[in-house]
């Protein structure tokens, strides 16, 4: 699976695991160059607290376009660390 935005392949891994049809990949698959911490914070009631980070390729930045769960509840544990995406991230594979 690639992300893929503004042109950009920002991740790229064939281990991602999918969760509520998002594909969360391997910290070590994600362009860490790309990516930029964000102050926000966000709480899934079974997956626990979400950070995020906002993209910046070339330029143009996308706000919060990419979340993970550093310490997630146990139900969610197998993704401790990983990264996914929204706001106009192309996943494909």
């Amino acid at each position: 699976m690639k992300a893929i935005w503004n042109n950009q392949v920002i991740a790229e891994s064939d281990d991602t695991i999918v969760v509520e049809n998002n594909h969360y990949f391997p910290p070590q698959s994600v362009k860490a160059e790309f990516l930029k911490s964000s102050p926000v914070h966000t709480t899934c009631v079974w997956k626990g607290v979400a950070s995020y980070y906002n993209l910046e390729v070339d330029g143009k930045e996308n706000q919060d376009a990419a979340w993970y769960y550093p310490e997630p509840k146990p139900a969610a544990e197998n993704i401790t660390g990983h990264i996914a995406f929204w706001k106009g991230v192309q996943i494909t594979q």
